[in-house]
């Protein structure tokens, strides 16, 4: 710093300009930004956040005594005489600035007559921002000061955090003042304005496995809310000032070294980045793992021993913040009438519920845990939510070091509650979850990299039983609403504990299978309870992988999975646990797409248990075709129609439509002379050709390559017709349908070509069964998810002469699991080594 000074000085004496100035001022920036790496390695929390704030100050008083010189020359007065005090807010007043946050100022002044006081704080600011700093300023007269944060509360939010810089002490003195005025203005108004930002920044940047620790769920900002609230209340300019009052050294300690790891990971991220960054993302994830500290294990990799801690950290700071929050700011919120509403709303000593949530005294004295689990197993269906002071009160329970046999009856009945998520997700708030349920413990802050969760393990597993809370699909709510109430609990038991076996080396399924017998175990639970939890938990994605990767109307891929079921029970069990399952794992991940895909699963194995003579293919064709003959449609249909129907070449249009479907097609593939099409775009969007003429269905393909497929079916009718229908997994903006009726109007030009990329596949990950089924072949394709990949392999095939009856995309894990079943023509299985050499020649 003195060196840069020195420069500067000989640059005044050769009268340089204001560039030359703040090149100068811009490289020792520079260079000290470039020396960052270091300091963080060794002090990369708060004393970091100290030290850059220090060394920031010292750069902007630096450029300020320059303008002072140059605008007074030798007659330079004091600096506390000229009425301008340069003024820190923000993370920067607090001393929290990160190396690539914007330094926010206040630059506040007196229009004196003696001096050009607007010229020398623009010129400041323009100074500031060509040596490279990102000055986020606001310029205020001190008598403007009150006025503006009226028009304005997110102003009083920034000055709250006000600390001087440089400048005029006895402006800095009036504006304290001020500070002390506003603060005991408008409290309430701006407490809930505070508290309804901070409930929009969650719904914005909830808990998730790439986790923003700015302004997400336990980040900074919470850690911010609460301070801006103890000011305002309290007056405090630390938090900590309130320790032995309003919490005690062990509650603040825990927090604080949450925070302190939350600002380390900050640092690292802004270092690594080399630019503004909050979110911990899994591409940044192994260089930060690195750095904060952590190598690989036998048993976990430093990415996940990192994620362990950022979100254990994360969940300390949301719960501390929460509490208090709360706590501080209740007298506030509290009005006089609501005396008559809490003693109308009594439900026993302490206990109060209104509009279905549970309010306590934060000096509620806490109770044992049989106390506790009494308590909960007594509080009506209708408590649907706590109270942030019954989430302190629970966190306050006296655990017993081991768990005695009348504590693991009570949870046994706890378990079988009918309102189980509410009371799970208290326990789990209230931070007691692991040691109520032991075997919780590895999936405590468990991260989750498979690119298809969206969150860690216990989050996601509180997760299924929200979305079994109140299910929206329609379906699978009249299977759940057809259950006892005994079953109910079976489903949301297995649902809760489906994923427990996660976080260890050997498979979560078996591994979870058994944690729960043996948990079971010891709460008495009954063997046949026992058998049905264990065996969900154990085939819990069965359902969703066959229906998403296999052929689910192959006589063999039914006959394993009916006998995997063994009844109808069991399925509906096991179709409810796979909808809350899919739900939790992100917004909408559970698509319409989907539940087609597992209603048809659910229906061929319903039928497989009731026509177990009648599963192969030909047998499936001659049933279906003698119910279309019961129609009454059919007697009006000329005979040799009738025939045609008969002599549909397509095996799969039997198995997969219904019988009246199936006419209806027939007689709208009988007026086609040409084409005919129909989009639908009600739940996602279909697209149906009928064709006489060839299409151009690589084309196709490759023009619609910017919507994500589901399935694709191709059934070969009579008289050269096929019918196509294409579903993808979402439906589109009505504005879109007019741009895919133009791209299949010119997917029937057979002279357009398309340039298409070619996907990269391994020979590893492409399988070929030639006897698929008696009629058909089939190739499945395991490989990343690539733009264009079906369009590519549909040229292919047609190249060859090779018919599609139908193709099966499912996108797992960043992966694509797609299933093709072709006609066998005599094309494919000759030519199977060659096509598989054109598709996987990136091998």
């Amino acid at each position: 710093m003195n060196e840069m000074n020195l420069e500067v000085e000989e640059l005044i004496e050769k009268n340089a300009n204001d560039f030359q100035i703040s090149k100068v001022f811009k490289k020792y920036i520079q260079s000290y930004v470039n020396s960052i790496d270091t300091s963080i390695d060794t002090n990369g929390g708060k004393d970091f956040f100290v030290q850059h704030t220090k060394v920031t100050d010292k750069f902007l008083i630096s450029l300020y005594k320059y303008i002072l010189r140059k605008n007074f020359g030798s007659y330079q007065p004091m600096s506390t005489s000229i009425p301008i005090s340069i003024i820190a807010l923000g993370s920067y007043g607090r001393e929290q600035l990160c190396i690539y946050s914007d330094i926010d100022l206040l630059l506040l002044y007196e229009d004196v007559k003696g001096y050009n006081i607007k010229d020398i704080i623009q010129e400041f600011i323009t100074l500031a921002w060509d040596c490279g700093l990102k000055l986020g300023s606001r310029v205020h007269e001190l008598n403007d000061v009150a006025e503006s944060v009226k028009e304005d509360i997110t102003i009083k939010t920034a000055i709250i955090e006000s600390r001087l810089i440089y400048g005029s002490k006895y402006l800095w003195f009036g504006y304290e003042n001020v500070l002390n005025r506003i603060r005991k203005t408008n409290q309430l108004e701006f407490i809930l304005e505070k508290k309804q930002e901070h409930k929009d920044r969650l719904l914005k940047y909830p808990l998730k496995m790439e986790p923003n620790i700015k302004d997400g769920y336990g980040g900074m900002r919470e850690a911010n809310m609460v301070f801006w609230i103890a000011n305002v209340v309290f007056g405090v300019t630390r938090l900590r000032h309130l320790m032995d009052k309003e919490f005690t050294e062990e509650e603040y300690k825990k927090y604080r070294i949450s925070l302190e790891y939350i600002f380390q990971v900050r640092n690292h991220l802004h270092n690594i980045a080399k630019k503004k960054l909050d979110t911990v993302n899994f591409d940044i994830l192994p260089e930060l793992s690195t750095k904060l500290g952590f190598k690989h294990t036998p048993r976990k990799t430093k990415e996940t021993q990192a994620m362990n801690k950022i979100f254990e950290s994360l969940h300390n700071i949301h719960f501390f913040t929460n509490i208090l929050s709360k706590k501080f700011t209740r007298e506030l919120e509290f009005k006089n009438q609501n005396y008559d509403l809490v003693r109308k709303n009594r439900f026993k000593k302490n206990l109060y519920i209104y509009e279905g949530k549970i309010y306590t005294s934060y000096f509620n004295k806490p109770k044992t845990l049989t106390a506790f689990l009494k308590e909960l197993i007594s509080l009506p269906i209708s408590v649907e939510r706590f109270d942030q002071s019954y989430v302190y009160y629970a966190s306050k329970t006296i655990l017993p070091q081991k768990q005695t046999k009348e504590h693991k009856l009570l949870l046994r009945r706890l378990l079988f509650k009918e309102s189980l998520y509410p009371i799970i997700k208290l326990l789990y708030n209230a931070r007691i979850f692991e040691s109520i349920f032991p075997i919780t413990k590895k999936i405590i802050n468990q991260p989750q990299f498979d690119g298809y969760h969206e969150l860690p393990v216990d989050v996601h597993s509180i997760k299924t039983l929200k979305h079994l809370s109140d299910i929206k699909d329609e379906f699978v709510k009249e299977l759940y609403e057809n259950f006892d109430k005994t079953e109910q609990s079976l489903v949301k038991i297995a649902t809760f504990f489906h994923d427990v076996g996660k976080g260890r080396l050997t498979d979560h399924h078996i591994a979870g299978e058994k944690l729960f017998r043996n948990m079971a175990k010891g709460l008495s639970f009954k063997a046949e309870h026992t058998q049905v939890i264990a065996k969900l938990i154990r085939y819990h994605n069965m359902m969703s992988k066959v229906a998403t990767s296999e052929d689910i109307y192959s006589e063999k891929i039914i006959r394993n999975f009916s006998g995997l079921v063994q009844n109808k029970k069991f399925l509906d069990m096991l179709f409810v646990l796979t909808y809350g399952d899919i739900s939790a794992v992100g917004k909408n991940i559970y698509k319409s797409s989907t539940s087609t895909l597992l209603r048809e699963l659910y229906h061929q194995t319903l039928y497989a248990f009731e026509n177990t003579t009648l599963l192969t293919e030909s047998s499936r064709r001659i049933a279906k075709i003698n119910s279309i003959k019961k129609l009454k449609q059919y007697n009006d249909l000329p005979q040799i129609l009738k025939k045609k129907i008969t002599y549909i070449a397509s095996n799969q249009i039997f198995l997969q439509l219904k019988a009246a479907d199936i006419l209806d097609l027939v007689l709208k593939a009988k007026e086609v002379e040409t084409y005919t099409y129909k989009i639908l775009n009600d739940k996602a969007l279909t697209i149906r050709i009928i064709r006489k003429i060839p299409l151009n269905l690589g084309y196709l393909l490759g023009k619609l390559e910017f919507l994500d497929i589901s399935v694709m079916n191709i059934f070969k009718l009579f008289d050269d017709k096929k019918c196509f229908e294409i579903q993808f997994t979402e439906k589109v903006e009505d504005g879109d349908l007019l741009h895919i009726e133009e791209i299949i109007n010119a997917s029937f030009d057979m002279s357009k070509k398309l340039n298409l990329k070619q996907p990269i596949i391994l020979k590893n990950e492409v399988e070929v069964n030639c006897n698929h089924t008696s009629y058909l072949a089939s190739m499945r394709i395991h490989a990343i998810n690539q733009k264009g990949l079906l369009a590519y392999i549909t040229k292919i095939f047609d190249d060859f002469g090779v018919e599609i009856e139908s193709a099966k995309l499912s996108l797992n894990k960043k992966r694509v699991r797609d299933l093709f079943l072709i006609e066998k023509n005599g094309n494919f299985s000759v030519n199977s080594e060659k096509i598989v050499e054109m598709i996987c020649s990136n091998d």
